[in-house]
């Protein structure tokens, strides 16, 4: 598979106990970890794909540490593709609200779909995910992200592998009822040369963008007064660093 670009809208809603909504276009990457795309070398601060950058140990490749994971919930996919939706690195600064890996077996079937969740707080955390056939699958909530959302709940999510479109859906439920859900929708274009730099002179710094956007919804809360919850100590899985 070559490297793809999706233009995306991204939108997230918070239903209570304040209701928030916004939205804002970005692009995210698809790329197969094992054929991570050769960029052009006046391009390469503005994509760049580290092993530091998510689960596992940062001196292995990113595949490598994926696999790791995968074993220790018994899942070997034997070589199979594995395909990751991410932010890459832009001008040194990167962050990821949500990387999803679609992980295939030697007979290309998908084996599992892992979502890596990371916090403005340094930290991340892996869901291992077994979708039906319309990508959809649930999950308790084990991980702090907003400071005014407890540990607690069920995330419902909605991840089928992008083709000419990308449509994921992710919600939380609290007590049984919706507090917060997000949305990715993209159409998908193949790497090049032109089509990143266009991506790159519309957004030029687009990781810190996403921090700074995220950092100012929370300003814009605490301004009418939400409470943080505190947040606890968060124990790195097995093969996560």
């Amino acid at each position: 598979m070559s490297a793809a670009l999706f233009a995306c809208d991204i939108t997230h809603v918070r239903s209570r106990p304040i209701r928030r909504h916004f939205s804002y276009r970005s692009y995210l990457w698809l790329v197969d970890l094992d054929d991570l795309p050769v960029v052009a070398r006046p391009l390469r601060p503005f994509a760049q794909f580290r092993a530091r950058d998510h689960l596992g140990d940062p001196g292995v490749s990113i595949r490598a540490n994926l696999d790791g994971y995968l074993a220790g919930h018994g899942i070997d996919l034997a070589g199979g593709q594995v395909l990751m939706l991410a932010n890459a690195r832009v001008l040194g600064h990167v962050f990821n609200p949500l990387t999803v890996y679609w992980c295939h077996d030697a007979d290309a079937a998908l084996a599992a779909v892992v979502a890596e969740v990371h916090n403005t707080y340094g930290e991340r955390h892996c869901y291992l995910l077994h979708p039906d056939a319309r990508g959809r699958a649930q999950a308790g909530k084990d991980f702090y992200v907003s400071p005014f959302l407890p540990v607690a709940g069920t995330y419902r999510m909605r991840l089928p592998e992008p083709a000419g479109t990308l449509r994921l859906a992710i919600s939380l439920d609290i007590d049984g009822q919706p507090v917060f859900a997000a949305t990715v929708r993209g159409l998908r274009s193949p790497y090049t040369t032109w089509r990143l730099l266009s991506h790159v002179v519309r957004y030029p710094w687009v990781t810190a963008q996403v921090s700074a956007r995220i950092r100012w919804q929370a300003i814009r809360l605490l301004a009418r007064r939400q409470r943080i919850i505190p947040r606890p100590a968060h124990s790195p899985q097995e093969g996560v660093q």
